[in-house]
């Protein structure tokens, strides 16, 4: 599992636009108040833990820990695995991780 395969651009802001408890949608920007450049839509995700809109995240490889977790919650591996770290609004960084069966990236101009 590699950390996500990103464009370049100014992905500083990013929030979940949807999440119907399988679907997950982050957009992303350098301001997300009229517009975004850039969709990633993870599917079957079911392993969650993000705040709803952080800034700044650094994508890496998911620690033998986090994957441990994941495959203890969820009963299997799954085929992604994504871990980042990211100003999330509180003192410190949140670390985040998700996991889905597949995910896609759009990139382009999309409204707010």
């Amino acid at each position: 599992m590699t950390p996500l395969p990103l464009p370049e651009g100014s992905w500083w802001e990013w929030a979940v636009r949807r999440f119907d408890g399988a679907r997950l949608l982050l957009v992303a920007g350098y301001d997300l108040s009229y517009h975004h450049g850039l969709e990633v839509e993870l599917t079957d995700v079911s392993y969650l833990r993000c705040p709803t809109a952080f800034l700044d995240p650094v994508f890496r490889e998911p620690t033998a820990e986090e994957a441990a977790e994941v495959v203890r919650v969820t009963g299997g591996e799954p085929s992604v695995l994504l871990a980042f770290e990211a100003d999330g609004g509180g003192t410190g960084a949140a670390s985040c991780l998700i996991a889905a069966e597949a995910w896609a990236v759009r990139q382009g101009r999309f409204p707010g």
